[in-house]
């Protein structure tokens, strides 16, 4: 079965960027506790309100029960007037994946196709 990413963006409100910035760092490490295989959260540069976080899951079935935990439902509650709404997000299936010289784990490069083997979306 082939690995999922979810993208997920989030716009902060007014002067609410530095408070949903550590509050996504937070809640993205329990993805871990869900399965997930990594996690990143970015801040635009251009728009300090604007974050994109990206988690990979082995099955969207993980996935799911991430979003709909404990945690991520009290994350919505408690910093609901942090983002504007309505959060989409979108499950991506992985493709391939390379890491140059000094990234990753500071292996050589490398690259590893994943095929779509009919989980759905």
């Amino acid at each position: 079965m082939a690995a999922g990413v979810v993208h997920i963006p989030w716009y902060a409100t007014g002067f609410r960027g530095d408070d949903l910035a550590e509050a996504l760092e937070h809640v993205s490490t329990i993805a871990l506790r869900y399965n997930a295989r990594s996690y990143v959260v970015y801040r635009a540069r251009d728009d300090r309100y604007k974050f994109l976080q990206v988690l990979e899951f082995e099955t969207k079935l993980d996935w799911e029960r991430y979003w709909e935990g404990r945690e991520l439902i009290e994350f919505r509650v408690n910093c609901s007037g942090w983002f504007q709404v309505p959060v989409v997000y979108g499950w991506q299936d992985v493709v391939c994946r390379g890491f140059g010289p000094g990234a990753g784990d500071g292996e050589a490069p490398t690259s590893s196709p994943a095929v779509n083997e009919g989980e759905s979306a």
